[in-house]
């Protein structure tokens, strides 16, 4: 495998945080969730000028969903990511796993079908287009936890055990991409789980649950399998740059210990997003049911008690 890529990298001082955080921009993520943030807060000002509602806590988790994406990508993360195993364990657990939700909870696609313009009538304008795509068959078979689990296991198992990555890693399009496609492999894992967003795939909380703990054994195995190797499985970080000062084996350890770590971060976070959906919509219904015991004079009851008043009667 050939490191010219990696040429200008080659000087990285050892790696610390404060190395790690310094700016370095990648032109495609920068621009990127550049444009999603000023997408979104377009959406809630306008929602705002006409008068409705948008959650702040919404706007705080995709803002934050979005930072997360720039911290790992447009920092000397990115860098150090280039030639460090564990650096690039970070990147891929943040962006695969907490930026997705982040992003999700912020509910990004309810409030552009609500921000959007509807188009005149028998034209297709933004709006129409997006709520078409929402609905399709290609979203049906991409949120299908069938699709989305499989997905989620071979994005670390096919990748990185095969020469795939190597491929990938030779080249700055190739590096985008790979971070493109985990992005998107975590949202369309999550999306059925704890998505706001109107989507094709909602299953009911139990099955949502049981679809999240299908995958992160994956994660927690993928990781110990890194920390137990006895030899550098991934050519592209064999012969870290010797100014780095690092020993490639303890690095590849490192990060098969923040695989590891990290698949319980997100459990923890959809988990307790979907006790908080649940608990909102069980109160829903109730209101609901509330609702329509006051219109219809609690009719149930009546029927019911009528029922248990001819037990009596038969008792007797």
């Amino acid at each position: 495998m050939d490191h010219s890529g990696h040429g200008m990298m080659m000087d990285l001082p050892p790696f610390t945080l404060g190395r790690g955080l310094q700016w370095s921009a990648d032109p495609f993520f920068l621009i990127a969730c550049t444009a999603g943030l000023v997408l979104y807060v377009w959406g809630v000002v306008r929602l705002k000028r006409r008068g409705d509602s948008w959650s702040p806590a919404r706007t705080v988790s995709y803002v934050v969903g979005v930072l997360t994406i720039m911290l790992v990508m447009c920092t000397r993360l990115n860098d150090y990511g280039m030639v460090m195993f564990s650096v690039h364990m970070v990147q891929h657990m943040v962006i695969s796993m907490l930026s997705p939700i982040l992003i999700l909870l912020g509910a990004p696609m309810t409030l552009a079908l609500r921000a959007l313009p509807v188009a005149a009538r028998g034209h297709k304008g933004p709006r129409e287009l997006l709520l078409a795509l929402l609905h399709s068959r290609y979203m049906r078979v991409v949120t299908h936890p069938g699709f989305t689990i499989p997905m989620f296991i071979a994005s670390l198992y096919a990748l990185y055990f095969t020469p795939l990555f190597d491929f990938l890693m030779g080249s700055k399009t190739g590096h985008v991409a790979m971070m493109v496609h985990f992005l998107a492999v975590g949202v369309v894992f999550f999306w059925p789980i704890i998505g706001v967003d109107p989507g094709p795939h909602r299953p009911g909380y139990l099955m949502r649950m049981l679809e999240l703990f299908a995958g992160m054994p994956f994660h927690a195995f993928f990781g110990i399998a890194l920390m137990m190797a006895s030899a550098p499985m991934v050519d592209t970080f064999k012969n870290p740059p010797a100014s780095l000062g690092i020993d490639a084996l303890s690095d590849q350890n490192a990060a098969g210990g923040i695989a590891w770590a990290f698949s319980e971060i997100p459990s923890v976070l959809v988990l307790i997003a979907l006790l908080f959906q649940w608990y909102g919509s069980e109160q829903r219904q109730a209101k609901r049911k509330d609702r329509a015991a006051d219109r219809d004079g609690d009719k149930e009851l009546e029927a019911y008690n009528a029922y248990l008043a001819s037990l009596n009667a038969k008792g007797n």
